[in-house]
């Protein structure tokens, strides 16, 4: 989140439909959940040495997904961390190519207002994003996480 509010997203692209989520992705072994985050916005944005903040939501996705590459997905969970940044140009690490092999193809910074807005065919993740979002920006981090479950 820069300091004028708005959040930075990813556009992830599939047969299916598109989805528009915060950076991040998997742990690797050995990893923790900090430098898994350093790690992915490194790769997906080009940030590098962020402050990583309190944690803003935990949320279980449940659901049913075949990737690019044949992977079969039953859902996935993630903690979302506040991360204040600058504003800047997205530079991933990765190529294009490495980018949309994860299935990403766009970065926007999107304000509070047009998240709330959006009367488009594009999904979010979590579906209720920009309402949390909302929260957070009017009332701070939350003191305890948000516990989020869905499942599609």
């Amino acid at each position: 989140m820069d300091h004028d509010n708005h959040i930075l997203m990813v556009k992830l692209v599939f047969p299916h439909g598109s989805w528009w989520v915060l950076p991040g992705g998997g742990i690797d072994d050995g990893e923790d959940h900090h430098s898994a985050l350093h790690r992915e916005l490194h790769e997906e944005t080009g940030l590098r040495d962020a402050t990583i903040g309190a944690p803003v939501w935990n949320r279980v996705h449940l659901f049913q997904m075949t990737d690019t590459e044949g992977r079969h997905w039953d859902g996935q969970q993630e903690t979302v961390y506040m991360v204040r940044t600058e504003r800047f140009t997205p530079q991933p690490h990765f190529s294009d190519a490495e980018l949309q092999r994860e299935n990403l193809f766009e970065h926007k910074w999107w304000s509070v207002s047009e998240l709330l807005a959006y009367n488009g065919t594009d999904n979010f993740s979590p579906p209720d994003l920009a309402s949390y979002v909302h929260v957070v920006v009017n009332n701070g981090v939350p003191v305890t996480p948000f516990e989020i479950f869905h499942s599609s």
